[in-house]
């Protein structure tokens, strides 16, 4: 989710400002075969009244000349927000039985003018009081900056496919905070929530087969592996993926630093997930937690959600200058918005920070640690977006050491500095829904590198997700929409969008719900720059889903080490509580490691058993690392030779590869320490390549 702008917040607000600043962040192409003869994308029965869709023509399905698909890939969306957050922050369903009149009513508290919206006025949507009414008129909802209404109606989401949208990940999410702060009509624990969203989802998928004349007919489909994904685009259908964006998933949060879960959570996390067909999941959002610290967020919202951190967790932000070209948002002042801090305990402040302290000091924890490997054992993909850069740089460190592709940054809140790292180990990244301009802009900077990598490019549009579209650029603006459209393959032709009374327009109203996703495709494609960039989304469907089909296919490398006898030069003795011998760095157990005694000339080492083949030594190390050092590699045990070397080591993640060849002990040779420790690692991981 992304933010909006916060204004007009006074005292009497207090509670419900820090919720809204807090709610607002937790969320050219060539043409293609088309349809078979026949209306298969018509439904038998769609419930009367209801919303239209307006398009005409066959969704076009198959495959390219060369077997590619071919359509948009929405990355980054919240089908069933509305169910999350305890039930009435975004009002209106996704669907009802009634359709609709039945699902999209405003919440009870907005009637009857809207005053009682507070998270409405508060966020800019409606100056204070708006129309409630939703179906028939729609006068004031939804909107490209009513940020509390539904904009994922099943129509709206059916109108988006038949524009070109092939791809859909729906990211399940809540908050437990801001659900304790709202009114609401459930309990507040995430896991409750996912659970609930989860089948809402499923329940969707049967709402629209029997729409459309029983099981598996039906457009909306979701998926829980590569070629079953790739099997409904071919159909001309949407495939839908499970996400998970949460800020405490499996209980996972920290109280006054303590973490309140444990590995045992994360397994049983992971697999409930998994099961549930979840394929791709945040392992933090907006707090820290127990298992990453996250990007900060800027402004009036930073604020917001640094009082939220610590409400939640009994601790604030914690920043320090960064260590590299990437840098984490710079958080908002203390003083911007004085009545949220009415919630602090007396004598707490939000502290003030450094200008050149841009990181947060907390990166990827060991159960973080445990929770990313977790989810490359069981083929998910990890969503990099709102990591901190210290927890962003430690993930892709690990991932990088293992080659697995399995990355995804999906609207637009991860440093561009890390793109080319993404790339390159297979993963993918789309862009946040901003203006046409905006998003061509960004698309720009990194263009040369998608071309480098032969990927396509995505969107997220983080609908429900709080976070502010598109406005309207007028009738006559030189991009303006000209309506009715054709698709961007050609095969369709897109018209207004009417639901009951109200029909919208991308030009005067701007991208008020998903059914406008195609119009504002439109628009890119009218800007200058835009067809290319067009083109380019155009084939987002199938990157995604080569970057899921890689992430299948990954065997993660069998450490030869492990078990194995090892030696050292020396081992620390000071502490007689704590065993810091040359096992410790096989045993398994981030949480211990071997250190040597303080001086340069140290060495770690293991006895393979048998001769074996070596191309590849990771190193975990501990804060006291080698600045330089071998490694070395021996048949007999006496005499080595050196497979690798560096003399500007950094400490973290390393990863040693060179070319594989046969060898029975493997050592690492300490040459200079890079502190005034010894040398300290807690896993050594061995493998073939």
């Amino acid at each position: 989710m992304n933010r909006p702008t916060t204004r007009g917040a006074g005292g009497r607000f207090a509670v419900v400002s820090l919720f809204i600043a807090l709610a607002t962040v937790v969320f050219g192409a060539g043409p293609v075969p088309a349809a078979d003869a026949g209306s298969w994308w018509e439904p038998t029965a769609r419930p009367a009244p209801d919303s239209q869709i307006n398009v005409t023509g066959a969704p076009f399905k198959g495959t390219t000349a060369d077997g590619k698909v071919r359509g948009f890939v929405d990355a980054h969306n919240h089908l069933m927000s509305n169910e999350g957050f305890g039930g009435r922050m975004i009002c209106g369903q996704t669907f009802s039985e009634g359709g609709a009149p039945e699902a999209l009513k405003d919440c009870p508290e907005h009637y009857p003018d809207g005053s009682g919206a507070l998270f409405e006025h508060l966020t800019g949507g409606d100056n204070g009081k708006h129309d409630p009414v939703g179906w028939p008129t729609f006068k004031d909802w939804p909107a490209n900056n009513s940020l509390s209404h539904q904009q994922n109606y099943y129509a709206w989401v059916e109108r988006a496919w038949r524009g070109g949208q092939r791809v859909l990940v729906n990211d399940l999410v809540t908050n437990g905070l801001i659900c304790s702060i709202l009114p609401r009509d459930r309990g507040c624990d995430e896991m409750d929530a996912i659970r609930l969203e989860a089948r809402k989802s499923y329940e969707l998928q049967d709402y629209v087969d029997r729409m459309y004349g029983g099981p598996g007919k039906g457009w909306f489909r979701i998926v829980t592996d590569s070629a079953q994904a790739r099997s409904v685009i071919e159909q001309g259908k949407l495939a839908v993926v499970l996400g998970v964006e949460t800020s405490e998933p499996f209980g996972c949060k920290m109280i006054l630093d303590v973490a309140q879960c444990n590995q045992a959570d994360i397994d049983k996390g992971l697999d409930e997930l998994h099961a549930l067909g979840v394929r791709s999941m945040f392992l933090c959002h907006k707090f820290d937690n127990a298992l990453c610290g996250v990007r900060f967020d800027s402004g009036t919202t930073g604020v917001a959600v640094n009082v939220g951190q610590f409400l939640s967790t009994g601790t604030f932000w914690a920043t320090e200058k960064c260590a590299g070209p990437q840098h984490d948002n710079p958080i908002g002042l203390a003083t911007v918005l004085p009545a949220m801090t009415e919630k602090l305990p007396p004598g707490v402040s939000v502290p003030s920070y450094a200008s050149d302290a841009r990181c947060n000091t907390r990166g990827l924890t060991r159960l973080g640690e445990y929770a990313l490997k977790g989810m490359m054992q069981r083929g998910m993909m990890l969503e990099l977006d709102h990591m901190s850069v210290k927890a962003a740089g430690r993930a892709l460190d690990i991932l990088e050491a293992e080659e697995y592709p399995g990355v995804i940054s999906s609207h637009s809140w991860m440093d561009l500095d890390w793109t080319e790292r993404v790339y390159r180990l297979g993963g993918f990244v789309a862009e946040y829904m901003h203006n046409a301009q905006g998003f061509i802009g960004e698309a720009a900077q990194k263009a040369e590198l998608r071309r480098k990598y032969g990927v396509g490019l995505g969107y997220g549009t983080d609908m429900n997700g709080v976070g502010g579209w598109p406005g309207p650029v007028g009738p006559d603006a030189p991009n303006a929409v000209k309506y009715p459209f054709r698709s961007f393959d050609g095969g369709s032709v897109l018209d207004r969008q009417v639901t009951g009374q109200r029909t919208w327009d991308l030009n005067t109203d701007g991208a008020a719900h998903n059914g406008l996703v195609p119009d504002w495709i439109e628009q890119i494609r009218l800007t200058p720059g835009g067809p290319g960039v067009v083109g380019e989304l155009a084939n987002g469907a199938e990157s995604y889903l080569g970057t899921w089909r890689s992430t299948e296919k990954h065997e993660m490398g069998v450490n030869v080490a492990a078990g194995q006898p090892t030696s050292a030069s020396t081992s620390e003795w000071w502490n007689p509580f704590v065993n810091y011998s040359p096992g410790r760095a096989l045993d398994g157990d981030t949480g211990t490691r071997w250190a040597s005694e303080w001086s340069d000339d140290q060495w770690w080492q293991v006895d393979l058993g048998s001769v074996r083949r070596v191309g590849r030594v990771t190193l975990d190390w501990e804060q006291a690392y080698g600045r330089a050092y071998r490694i070395e590699l021996s048949d007999d045990g006496g005499t080595w030779r050196t497979a690798w070397s560096t003399d500007s080591g950094n400490g973290g993640y390393d990863t040693a590869e060179f070319p594989s060849q046969s060898a029975r002990y493997v050592r690492i040779h300490g040459v200079q320490r890079a502190t005034g420790w010894g040398y300290s690692l807690y896993e050594v991981k061995v493998t073939r390549s």
